[in-house]
């Protein structure tokens, strides 16, 4: 079954180039180990929420407004695709997820369309 382990955390965190570089390290580290034991799907960082675009459609019209729909605390910042035999499984890896120390991955299973 598939898995989308969605990573949340604030952009305005103070993070050094250092920690940011450790921080992508690490999750390629962690997607290499996935590809090669066939858990990986996918996995990127994001742009900033300041880039995000909601859209809406309501009654016939189409509703645009810059960055994301709710106001958090956390913005959504990057996700990792897995395969996982099983939710317990799936947590297991989104618990490696570097960004776990410092903010949120939520972990979701994916409904597949045949």
């Amino acid at each position: 079954m598939k898995y989308m382990l969605l990573i949340y955390a604030e952009e305005k965190g103070e993070r050094s180039e250092k920690e940011r570089q450790d921080c992508q390290s690490e999750a390629v580290k962690l997607a290499e180990e996935l590809r090669s034991k066939g858990q990986y799907v996918a996995a990127n960082p994001l742009h900033p929420a300041a880039m995000a675009r909601s859209v809406r459609f309501r009654d016939g019209k189409q509703l645009v407004t810059d960055g994301p729909f709710a106001e958090t605390h956390e913005q959504l910042g990057g996700y990792f695709l897995i395969e996982a035999k099983n939710s317990e499984e799936a947590v297991a890896v989104a618990t490696r997820i570097p960004m776990a120390r410092n903010g949120t991955v939520e972990v979701r299973p994916v409904i597949e369309f045949p």
